[in-house]
């Protein structure tokens, strides 16, 4: 062991002596401490704190490559020469729970994998941490806490997670519109995820004129406390299923029989994805470790953000797929942003258009000038000309060159007009 070792040791050994004298203080426990996750990809685990009582409240999640003492704050930081990124605001799901206690779901995202991996390369150390920071009512110490995260593979010993989603008819349509009484066609999942188990759940249906899902209802349920598990609003049940995902990473998951799906009364329907918790050890948290209630939450199946719906219209009259479209009338363009013009600049991006009429749907694209990849595609209905892009964008689209344009499309997904692609920089 080298002397640059043993004087790491020395100090976070000091660290730690220092935050159990600061116990009577504040200890805020974590469980699980430690767990495996990808290395090239996107990772997400259920974890369970304690000991915040009504006095601490969360702040902000860090993951960094090395760790010193957080004097005069309680236990250990973020190196701030080794910072590899942020908790995003999108993909905080973190929510108070049990007796003083706090769920938090660690969404990494790959970029941080990827970032920890090139250090790993380059002779640093193969786990990396992710640390949370606590911060008194009452005023006095912050308290950090850190998860180490193990990397490996996206295989069998990582908790089961779904890391992204997508799902789609069969037809190829923005938006499938169907007969009063016709045919649905088949439907499916195409499902990322991490580790292995069983992926239990349902299909649902929301009916036209039922109030719709909420964020918070698209979760799957092992991204909930324990307490909210069995409390998301349900719908319409098309059909059940239970499969065991090999730790191969992808897996489609066939939708209800089209039989099944819902077509006689006109309106808009949403197909749901409802995804179940199931027992998978490498994602248990241990509320009694941490004093936070009693017993084990079973987590497998986890996922840091809400999951997609699906949508479909049904309208009497015209053919089964696509009706005939309407004649496309009016000064179709877009207002703002101006050509060759900044946006962002700390605030959303903000979209002003001058609708066209017998359009059923906008199409919004902006994509990468230098490679032509896709940043953000939206579907925006009729009725209302303006949107504003999500916080996310800004993430993806700093610093480069964009463009983007607006397209107008009947109720069978087809072209009627577009723009003249804009272009310019987001800061």
């Amino acid at each position: 062991m080298t002397m640059r070792t043993l004087f790491r040791v020395g100090i976070l050994g000091a660290a730690l002596f220092g935050a159990l004298d600061e116990a009577s203080y504040a200890q805020i426990v974590v469980n699980p401490n430690g767990v495996n996750v990808n290395a090239q990809n996107a990772t997400t685990v259920f974890l369970t704190y304690g000991g915040l009582g009504t006095t601490y409240s969360p702040a902000d999640a860090e993951w960094c490559g090395e760790l010193i003492p957080a004097a005069p704050d309680v236990g250990l930081r973020c190196d701030p020469a080794t910072l590899f990124g942020r908790l995003p605001a999108r993909y905080d799901q973190s929510r108070r729970s049990g007796t003083g206690g706090f769920t938090d779901i660690m969404s990494i995202p790959p970029s941080v994998a990827r970032r920890a991996y090139q250090a790993a390369e380059q002779g640093a150390n193969s786990a990396f941490y992710y640390v949370r920071r606590f911060v008194p009512a009452t005023g006095g110490a912050d308290v950090f806490v850190v998860v180490t995260c193990r990397m490996a593979g996206g295989g069998a010993r990582v908790p089961l997670a779904l890391t992204d989603v997508k799902l789609g008819f069969t037809v190829e349509t923005p938006v499938l519109y169907l007969a009063e009484g016709a045919l649905a066609p088949a439907l499916s999942a195409e499902i990322t995820y991490n580790g292995t188990g069983r992926l239990k759940g349902r299909w649902e249906v929301v009916l036209p004129g039922e109030e719709l899902p909420e964020s918070r209802d698209l979760l799957t349920e092992a991204s909930l406390p324990l307490e909210e598990r069995g409390t998301q609003r349900r719908y319409r049940e098309l059909e059940r299923f239970n499969l065991f995902l090999p730790p191969t990473g992808r897996i489609v998951v066939p939708g209800p029989d089209p039989r099944g799906i819902p077509t006689d009364v006109s309106g808009t329907y949403l197909v749901l994805l409802r995804v179940e918790a199931s027992d998978e050890k490498e994602g248990d948290s241990d509320l009694g470790v941490t004093g936070a209630g009693t017993g084990v939450v079973h987590s497998g199946a986890v996922a840091g953000f809400p999951l997609p719906t699906l949508r479909y219209l049904v309208g009497s009259g015209g053919s089964e797929l696509s009706p005939p479209s309407a004649p496309a009338t009016g000064n179709f363009s877009l207002l703002t942003p101006p050509d060759n013009t900044t946006l962002g600049a700390g605030q959303p991006a903000t979209f002003n258009w001058v609708e066209l009429t017998g359009a059923a749907l906008y199409r919004l694209e902006i994509q990468s000038i230098e490679d032509r990849a896709p940043l953000l595609t939206a579907l925006l209905p009729p009725g209302s000309p303006r949107y504003i892009a999500p916080p996310w964008l800004a993430e993806k689209a700093a610093g480069k060159a964009i463009r983007w344009r607006l397209t107008a499309l009947d109720a069978g997904g087809r072209t009627l007009r577009s723009t003249a692609w804009r272009q310019g920089t987001y800061q």
